[in-house]
């Protein structure tokens, strides 16, 4: 198939946006509403959450192989939006009944937690695949940025419309809200996937046997076969512990940059709210600007790493700037911190499309699967030893603000050796396409 035009990147990363938006509901609304409304534990919400992202790393690689082996990956990515609306539904029914009965409340909700992560582990790895497989060499960068502005965009239009339709509150315009939003993400996808892919492609596994050498048969390898063939390659596994690593430090900040602004700065809630704004207005520009660049100079995985790199230094200004006392000096580290956090997720994701989509096996949607799988568990597992660091580290050493210092130290450490892992898999990846040449040429020197 022909690569893709920029229209056509454009309307897939609208499918990333709609399942941002089915998703974002989960992480907040019907956290506040468990907590504030129903006044129960926070461990509730964070159980919702847990196992969202638990059942990603067990279906991601599996789905992503299952998609590899049919002709089409769109009924697979409409499919998983599907279960995603109707799950996202769920989980916000499940609130209401916890009113009721607690117990049945929270079981509704885990089950619909999980098939919610079902829906985005069709759909989201499908489609990553899809956009490997069909973006040119020099599109990957501005379609890993498309994709994450996209997504981030859904959810700020998802926040702010329901915000706005769910007053006044009650469990059933609640509910509504969820099937509104889900009804529209699957509209979207439909719209955004018709006529994205040839009716007529010819499934990658028919053509490819298990060493990625062509088959004469329809012979379908297994997803143990395929996971083995993909985790034997030394620049896979350096790819995916990178993922982790690089992942589990970055969504570590998410709970503990605002309260640090709060106790080592005085900053209000509002001015901690404008800073993580700043934050993010760092990370969109971060993105951007390496959209650009990279089309034209440095693989992406240095990218990653210089992304890496930029962000282990900001986390050491981060610790040191309660000494500069000036929230004009700390408000520019975190700006710092988000271009080079913008830098590194282009780096990554484009980095992601280019080791799949460079390799024409028919595993596509194994390796995002398995990078996908590595992602969900280091955000559900970053997320919480971010604050659960921050707490032990204050009682460790005596004061709060100590206690967020010392888990920026431990970032900075965990950020500078990402950028040493994307550098080893680029190299990785550089020695096994020299061997794999010298084994082409020399086989048709033999033939």
């Amino acid at each position: 198939m022909p690569p893709l035009k920029w229209t056509q990147m454009a309307r897939l990363g609208l499918v990333q946006a709609a399942i941002g938006a089915v998703v974002v509901l989960l992480t907040t609304t019907v956290n506040r509403v468990i907590v504030v409304e129903l006044a129960l534990p926070a461990l509730i919400p964070g159980l919702l959450v847990a196992v969202h992202f638990a059942v990603q790393l067990y279906l991601r690689p599996r789905l992503g192989h299952a998609s590899d082996v049919h002709a089409r990956r769109t009924p697979w990515i409409l499919g998983g939006m599907g279960v995603a609306a109707v799950s996202g539904v769920a989980v916000t029914a499940s609130v209401g009944l916890m009113q009721q009965q607690l117990v049945l409340g929270v079981l509704l909700g885990c089950t619909a937690s999980i098939l919610l992560g079902a829906g985005v582990s069709a759909a989201g790895t499908p489609l990553l695949a899809l956009m490997s497989e069909r973006a040119h060499p020099t599109q990957r960068a501005a379609a890993a940025a498309i994709t994450w502005i996209l997504m981030i965009v859904g959810i700020i239009i998802t926040a702010i419309v329901s915000g706005s339709l769910l007053d006044p509150f009650s469990m059933t315009r609640l509910v509504a809200v969820a099937a509104g939003i889900g009804g529209v993400g699957l509209l979207v996808a439909w719209i955004a996937t018709r006529g994205m892919e040839d009716a007529a492609a010819i499934p990658a596994s028919a053509a490819t046997d298990t060493t990625g050498t062509p088959s004469s048969g329809n012979t379908r390898p297994s997803f143990r076969q395929s996971f083995e063939t993909v985790w034997n390659e030394p620049a896979a596994r350096l790819f995916a512990g990178f993922v982790f690593l690089a992942m589990f430090a970055y969504s570590a900040q998410d709970l503990i940059l605002e309260p640090f602004a709060g106790l080592a700065f005085g900053m209000t809630p509002g001015e901690s709210t404008s800073l993580s704004g700043a934050h993010h207005g760092g990370v969109l520009v971060g993105m951007i600007v390496t959209a650009i660049a990279a089309r034209f100079t440095g693989q992406l995985r240095q990218w990653a790493a210089a992304g890496c790199f930029g962000s282990a230094l900001a986390y050491l200004a981060l610790l040191l700037s309660p000494g500069f006392a000036s929230v004009s000096a700390f408000t520019g580290i975190v700006v710092v911190l988000g271009l080079a956090n913008g830098v590194f997720a282009i780096g990554a994701i484009g980095s992601m499309m280019a080791l799949t989509g460079d390799r024409r096996d028919g595993r596509a949607g194994l390796r995002l699967g398995v990078f996908g799988a590595a992602q969900a568990m280091a955000y559900a597992l970053g997320t919480l030893s971010g604050a659960a660091g921050v707490d032990a580290a204050r009682v460790v050493l005596g004061s709060p603000v100590r206690g967020y210092v010392a888990v920026f130290a431990v970032q900075a450490v965990l950020f500078s050796v990402s950028a040493w892992l994307a550098l080893r898999s680029a190299s990785s990846e550089r020695a096994t396409s020299v061997l794999r040449e010298r084994g082409d040429m020399l086989q048709a020197v033999l033939s």
